[in-house]
């Protein structure tokens, strides 16, 4: 992966954490051969029956390991409208829980960029303040967050409250000759970096003037950028040694991100969108003002598409995350969008979410079955040696799921590495050659606890299993347009005709149900029903495969 400034040693950082005081870690570093060799002999297990050794301390290729994340760093827009689509740093977002799935980790740094033109635009068509209007948006935007299982970073630093260190990282930048002043205007010189394109491979002479923003003729390159612009009228603005205004787009991550985690830290986020101009003019003012500034490895996620085109709002194909979780449960929405790696391209389907959320629910019917049984059964006689199967099958999960996370955070292999092991608990729990097997019990225990501690960690476990379900057969009805009486109705009617020997009624009833998503299941004593694909959503699914 690139990197900005002069290189550090692979899996470490330049200083512990430091991102509050009573948080602290020690340095990263890889596992010799003595220590990787006495891992590979021990078996994990999470039975407190069972000898519980510690998980090994797995090297990330984004800078840190699984036990303690790296110093983080991800771009996100403060005031960010409701109907905006971007993904900058929100997709990375989801998956943090990968690098930090206990309370006493580190956590990162999120920046929250103005986007000064729209904000300052939408400020004065609602003749609100903008940052007022910023504020408003921001804590709408952790709202939805928060449902999707984002955890808090610790600390979310905003322009407003940074102007002094702003000015301060310009100043420097003035002091070590890379910017110049024009009329109150301050630019970076590009051509006084040479490394300028590092990161996105462009050369100066590919650019395009004007392509982005209208050539201005004082500046003394057209690709030289703003680091502080001089006030105009209906903006907001503060003093500065060049008279007052407002920072430009980049220097305020480089400020920011230094004010927390100095000038060199591991990981730094966001879109694909963001490699050019942001993130290169990020490189080079921050290499300006600090000649060792460095990040390890830069992260960027991929576009959300609808069909072959980016959803947008200027094409008029997006949706928000409020829009889809009316509808859908946020988790849902939340395994839909790991279901992919963060640095591809996603497909937004209706028929994607539905997948997504009757995988949930599946992965939740089977969690609250098995605590159910386990509760019943009161934990008597428990033994502490297990069939090998079970182990076998435990010591894969674990290794399929820690590896494809260190592995660049690869959160569709990590899901696939469940199926196993809830088949197994489905098995265990309703199969007759499942209910003769011995240690049972102890099995769907230690299967469960293994199953938990993975959900928690890619941020899909719910407070409760059952209220979960309560919620997604909820949407589901809602996506029908049924009330659960109806539901019920539907199915009284079809045992009527199925006891009246009219099957051809009966399987027109389970047909029209299953059109609109909702599935019957007969068992001995009754008949249940549960949220599915809908119909014709298969058969798309079925002819796109």
């Amino acid at each position: 992966m690139p990197r900005r400034g002069c290189g550090t040693p692979y899996f470490s950082c330049h200083r512990p954490h430091t991102l509050s005081i009573s948080q602290g870690c020690t340095l990263f570093r890889p596992l010799s051969s003595r220590e990787k060799s006495t891992h590979r002999s021990q078996q994990v297990f999470a039975l407190p029956l069972l000898p519980s050794l510690p998980l090994p301390r797995l090297p990330h290729r984004c800078g840190g390991c699984n036990f303690f994340p790296p110093l983080q760093h991800f771009d996100q827009a403060e005031g960010t409208l409701p109907d905006d689509s971007g993904r900058q740093g929100g997709h990375v977002r989801l998956r943090d829980h990968c690098l930090r799935s206990e309370s006493h980790r580190p956590r990162p740094c999120f920046c929250l960029l103005r986007r000064a033109v729209s904000i300052i635009a939408r400020a004065n068509e609602l003749g609100e303040d903008p940052l007022t209007l910023s504020n408003r948006f921001c804590a709408e935007f952790q709202s939805d967050m928060a449902l999707l299982h984002c955890l808090h970073p610790t600390v979310e630093p905003r322009v407003s409250t940074h102007i002094n260190q702003i000015i301060d990282m310009i100043q420097q930048i003035l002091v070590n000759g890379f910017a110049y002043i024009i009329d109150g205007d301050v630019y970076f010189s590009v051509d006084k970096y040479p490394s300028y394109g590092q990161l996105s491979g462009r050369r100066l002479e590919d650019n395009q003037p004007g392509q982005r923003v209208a050539i201005d003729s004082r500046k003394q390159n057209p690709a030289d950028f703003a680091l502080w612009k001089t006030a105009k009228a209906g903006e907001p603005f503060w003093a500065s040694p060049w008279g007052p205004g407002r920072p430009g787009w980049h220097i305020e991550c480089s400020a920011m991100s230094a004010s927390y985690l100095g000038y060199s830290f591991d990981i730094h986020g966001g879109g694909m969108d963001l490699v050019f101009p942001h993130h290169e003019n990020e490189i080079a003012q921050s290499c300006a003002a600090c000649k060792d500034s460095n990040v390890s490895y830069w992260v960027h996620n991929g576009f959300v598409d609808v069909g072959s085109e980016k959803m947008s709002k200027s094409l008029g194909n997006f949706v928000t995350v409020r829009q889809v979780i009316d509808v859908y449960h946020p988790l849902a929405l939340r395994l839909f969008l790991i279901g992919t790696h963060y640095r591809s391209t996603i497909s937004y389907s209706i028929a994607q979410l539905e997948i997504a959320s009757d995988r949930l629910y599946y992965i939740y019917q089977t969690m609250c079955d098995c605590d159910k049984f386990l509760h019943e059964s009161n934990g008597e006689n428990l033994k502490d040696r297990l069939p090998k199967y079970i182990i076998d099958c435990l010591n894969k999960f674990q290794f399929d799921f820690e590896k494809s996370l260190a592995d660049d955070l690869h959160t569709p292999i990590a899901l696939a590495s469940f199926s196993e092991p809830l088949k197994i608990i489905n098995d265990l729990l309703h199969t007759r050659k499942g209910k003769k097997e011995l240690m049972r019990m102890e099995s769907l225990m230690l299967l469960g606890n293994e199953m938990k501690n993975g959900l928690q960690i890619l941020g899909l476990k719910p407070s409760s299993f059952s209220e979960a379900l309560f919620q997604l057969r909820e949407k589901a009805l809602k996506r029908a347009g049924l009330s659960e009486e109806e539901v019920l109705q539907k199915i009284e009617e079809r045992s009527s005709a199925r006891k009246a020997k009219l099957y051809e009624k009966s399987d027109v009833i389970r047909k029209e149900l299953a059109a609109v998503g909702i599935t019957l299941m007969d068992g001995p004593d009754e008949t249940s029903w549960r949220p599915a694909v809908p119909l014709h959503l298969q058969d798309q699914l079925a002819y796109a495969a």
